[in-house]
């Protein structure tokens, strides 16, 4: 059977299974009742045989993982009954499901990165040989007027006012992860304009206070919540490209079934992301502004270096994730 018509023949009923797992998610097995629970058993055993023709049959890796990211979800209900709450899955999700996903969509992550790195030096290199140069790389309203140090300047705030600056701040950089995941449908373009954007801001900044003797405060100032906060933006501009390759690069999938598949791994992407900027922010609106030694700063956000790395590197190693793009 051609792949094409496997999906087309196929898909109602991972459709549905999806439906019964979803409200069984929701509510517990107890709420299907005798009947649907009996649709559940024999769906799963469906998909199964489904997955084992994929194989089988070499069929595009995407649905593969597809396959099986469904059979086991489904296998905890049918043959371990297992009923999650829900906070049980909110833990599956950020020890498991989360960094798996990460993992699997390295590829359009680490190309965000990439562009990111080389627009931060490249700008930083600029801006140190002729600052006029920063007018060049970044909106004259974006460029601050650097008279004193960046942690006298962003936290010169009343302490008592750290909850509303934290949600304001997560609030902007939710914005920034948004347009960097939305403009996967501009296939990657915006996207990328945003990861650019982000590093040349960066750089330019940087080279700018750096010149005005203020370069090591401006690091550590940023090292506790920045290491998070950029992370998570280059993961949203990694789910951003993988929309977009749905719609560029299907493989031997059609578009709308490779844009359907990837838009759920962008999905899984950007939730994560949400509660990363949660924590950055609530570093920024609480410790950052605090009057600590540079060197403690910048341990701080060594720390969180490390941690990202252990988190992404190791948790869920035992989950089944997605392809890699």
């Amino acid at each position: 059977m051609r792949e094409a018509g496997f999906i087309s023949r196929r898909q109602a009923g991972w459709e549905e299974l999806e439906a019964l797992l979803r409200e069984a998610d929701r509510h517990g097995l107890t709420h299907l009742g005798g009947e649907r629970l009996w649709r559940l058993a024999t769906l799963y055993r469906g998909a199964t045989s489904d997955l084992a023709a994929a194989r089988t049959r070499e069929y595009d890796r995407e649905i593969q993982l597809y396959l099986n990211r469904l059979t086991a979800r489904a296998h905890a209900y049918v043959y371990a009954g297992t009923v999650r709450g829900g906070w049980s899955r909110l833990a599956a999700f950020f020890t498991q499901t989360f960094p798996a996903e990460v993992r699997a969509s390295g590829r359009p992550i680490l190309a965000c990165a990439a562009l990111f790195v080389v627009a931060t030096i490249v700008a930083y290199a600029l801006v140190s040989a002729h600052w006029q140069d920063a007018y060049a790389l970044v909106p004259a309203d974006e460029i601050p007027l650097v008279t004193k140090s960046l942690h006298d300047s962003n936290f010169g705030f009343d302490h008592r006012l750290a909850p509303a600056m934290s949600a304001l701040i997560i609030t902007n950089n939710i914005q920034v992860t948004a347009i960097a995941f939305a403009g996967g449908m501009t296939l990657g373009v915006v996207t990328l304009w945003a990861i650019l954007n982000n590093g040349l801001m960066l750089g330019a900044t940087g080279a700018l206070f750096a010149a005005k003797g203020f370069g090591l405060d401006f690091w550590a100032t940023i090292a506790p919540h920045g290491v998070i906060e950029l992370s998570a933006i280059q993961i949203a501009g990694g789910a951003g490209l993988l929309i977009a390759s749905g719609i560029i690069a299907p493989g031997r999938l059609r578009r709308v079934d490779a844009l359907r598949l990837r838009a759920r791994r962008a999905g899984i992407l950007i939730l994560g992301v949400a509660a990363m900027l949660v924590v950055a922010g609530t570093i920024e609106g609480f410790v950052s502004p605090q009057k600590t030694p540079e060197t403690f700063r910048i341990s701080v956000g060594a720390v969180t270096a490390l941690a990202l790395v252990l988190y992404f590197g190791f948790a869920g190693r035992t989950h089944v994730s997605s392809s890699a793009l």
